[in-house]
């Protein structure tokens, strides 16, 4: 697996990491063992950067994946989030990103990875009752105190990580982008770049979209929260899949899968890229770690800018709700 250097002076990470989100929720039920499988096979590979958050199952996730580790802790980089906080239900209560909640956050999540430090530590979202600065300041005393060994932001605009910056080094910036979401291009990556920060593409696949598996609503699990996402709706749904075709035959043409195009254009995007497509089959985790391998000419480049252009996505990644808690 090739690799590239976290944040300024971090350590190399693989190209392509693992989500673990949907092990535990948003995606239907999984298969708790061929999760565990997954992420043994994914270490094996060398797909060591691993990610997860707090309120992933809610609260479950990181227990997953701190059990999967547990005997090979020292392959890994391991990253998980704070900030948005959800009730046992499911049920989403809003932000906090205080610094009396980052403390209880951060040990919180130490205790149910079952690990002595995090390696990343994003805030999930950007609070807007909580200056920047604050929280940042108090992310930086949990690295002090060896909880954490780098820090991270999810979703912030260039202007909040400057001033996040102004306190702290951060290390990695995760924002969706692929080729549903190029919003990211411009004025974002460039600030990334700037700062030497590794922007981490979540969601590179499209949320599924483009491994070219999802025809219809009903190829999803009843309970799959895409239902609710605007892209996968009506007559929106209809529209992206036919910029799904028209990725497809490019890969054809280049004889590998969408997914693995759709991968391959994302980490050509720069050399402080990385992308964490989330899996939870053993079958489909080999299929995207191949797309490391794959090497996108100029010209395959300027054929997916002119298929796929910025904003050609119908409907909005989120609900309305969703969208308010991006790019603050």
């Amino acid at each position: 697996m090739r690799k590239r250097t976290l944040g300024k002076d971090g350590p190399d990470i693989p190209v392509l990491g693992l989500g673990c989100m949907g092990m535990s929720d948003f995606y239907g039920e999984a298969d708790q063992p061929e999760s565990v499988a997954t992420l043994h096979r994914a270490i094996d590979l060398g797909c060591t950067f691993l990610d997860t958050s707090d309120i992933y199952g809610p609260h479950t996730n990181e227990v997953l994946v701190g059990k999967a580790i547990r005997d090979r802790r020292d392959e890994v980089t391991l990253a998980t989030k704070f900030g948005i906080l959800r009730d046992d239900s499911g049920a989403f209560l809003g932000v906090d990103s205080s610094p009396a909640y980052v403390k209880r956050a951060c040990d919180a999540s130490l205790q149910r990875l079952g690990v002595d430090t995090i390696d990343l530590y994003y805030q999930h979202r950007v609070d807007p009752k909580t200056p920047i600065e604050e929280t940042v300041a108090a992310m930086a005393k949990l690295v002090e105190a060896g909880k954490v060994r780098a820090l991270g932001l999810s979703e912030a605009a260039p202007d909040t990580i400057r001033r996040a910056s102004s306190v702290h080094p951060i290390a990695a910036l995760q924002t969706e982008y692929s080729l549903f979401s190029r919003d990211p291009e411009g004025e974002l990556l460039d600030t990334c770049a700037e700062l030497g920060i590794t922007f981490v593409a979540y969601s590179p696949l499209g949320r599924g979209f483009l491994t070219g598996a999802i025809r219809k609503a009903a190829d999803l699990q009843k309970s799959d929260w895409r239902h609710g996402l605007p892209r996968f709706q009506g007559e929106r749904l209809e529209r992206n899949l036919e910029l799904v075709d028209r990725v497809t035959a490019i890969a054809r043409e280049k004889a590998i899968t969408p997914a693995q195009l759709a991968l391959a254009w994302v980490l050509a995007r720069g050399e402080h890229v990385v992308a964490i497509p989330g899996t939870t089959k053993r079958q489909r985790l080999e299929e995207n770690i191949q797309a490391a391998d794959v090497t996108l000419s100029t010209h395959d480049i300027r054929r997916l800018d002119e298929v796929a252009p910025a904003g050609v996505a119908q409907g909005t990644r989120y609900p309305e709700g969703g969208m308010r808690a991006v790019d603050l």
